[in-house]
C-alpha cells in the first residue's frame, strides 16, 4: 500500500516475508533522476549508515531491481508523524507528552551530531511516531556530514522555511548543530501553541516574524 510520494520516490507499507514485520519500503526511480539528485540519494544512504539510535529511523536494508533499475530502501515502519497528529482536531498534547517527545528528539539529534551529521530539515512531518509514543527522526534527504574542526562552506538553502534559523535566512554558509536546535525549539513552541509559531511565505516575512518575537 502506497503511503507517500516524492519527485523521484514512492513509499509503501509492506511486509517482510522472512520476518513477517511491517516495514516502510522507499522505491527510488533512478531512471528519472538527474546526476545531482543521484548524489543527494547516495549521500542520504551514507548518512543513514552512520546512525544507530532508538530515536533515529534505521535503514534496515537496501535492495535493487536489475529489471527496472530501481533502488529500494527498507525502513522500520512508523504509524504517524508529529505534524499529522498535531493537526488532528481530536489530539491535544499534554505537557508530559510534549516533554517526552522533546526528550526523544534531542536525544536523537545528539546522536546525529556526535556522529558528525547535520539533519538540516527538522520539522513535524519528519518526526515519526509509533502507537506507543516512540519518536524517531526521519527523512535525511537534506542531511550532510560535518566536522567542527574542519569547517567547510555549506549551502544556506536548507531547512523548511518556517523552521529556518536567522543565520540561514541571512545566507550564512558557516553553521553547525545550532541550525537543528533552532528547528527543535520551533517544534517545542509549536506543540504548546498548537500551531506553527512563525509561518511566513518568504524569507523577508520570516526575518520580520523572528524580529517581532525576539525583540
Amino acid at each position: 500500500m502506497q503511503i507517500g510520494q516524492g519527485t523521484y520516490s514512492s513509499v509503501y507499507r509492506a511486509r517482510d516475508l522472512e520476518t513477517g514485520n511491517i516495514v516502510a519500503l522507499k522505491k527510488v526511480r533512478f531512471a528519472k533522476m538527474d546526476p545531482e539528485s543521484v548524489r543527494f540519494m547516495a549521500r542520504e544512504i551514507i548518512v543513514l549508515r552512520r546512525l544507530d539510535h532508538p530515536n533515529v529511523m534505521k535503514l534496515e536494508g537496501l535492495l535493487t531491481s536489475r529489471v527496472s533499475g530501481n533502488l529500494y530502501l527498507v525502513f522500520e515502519y512508523m504509524d504517524h508523524d508529529l505534524a499529522g497528529l498535531a493537526a488532528s482536531p481530536t489530539v491535544k498534547f499534554t505537557e508530559p507528552q510534549i516533554k517526552c517527545f522533546m526528550q526523544q528528539l534531542l536525544c536523537g539529534l545528539e546522536h546525529c551530531h556526535n556522529r558528525g551529521v547535520l539533519h538540516r530539515d527538522i520539522k513535524g512531518s519528519n518526526l515519526l511516531i509509533d502507537n506507543n509514543g516512540n519518536l524517531k527522526i526521519g527523512d535525511f534527504g537534506l542531511a550532510t556530514i560535518f566536522n567542527n574542526n574542519q569547517r567547510q562552506p555549506l549551502t544556506s538553502r536548507v531547512v523548511t522555511l518556517w523552521y529556518r534559523p536567522p543565520e540561514l535566512l541571512l545566507g550564512s554558509t558557516d553553521y553547525g548543530v545550532a541550525v537543528d536546535l533552532w528547528s527543535a525549539g520551533c517544534i517545542l513552541a509549536e506543540l504548546f501553541a498548537g500551531k506553527p509559531i512563525m509561518p511566513g511565505r518568504t524569507e523577508v516575512f520570516m526575518n520580520l516574524n523572528q524580529f517581532l518575537i525576539f525583540r
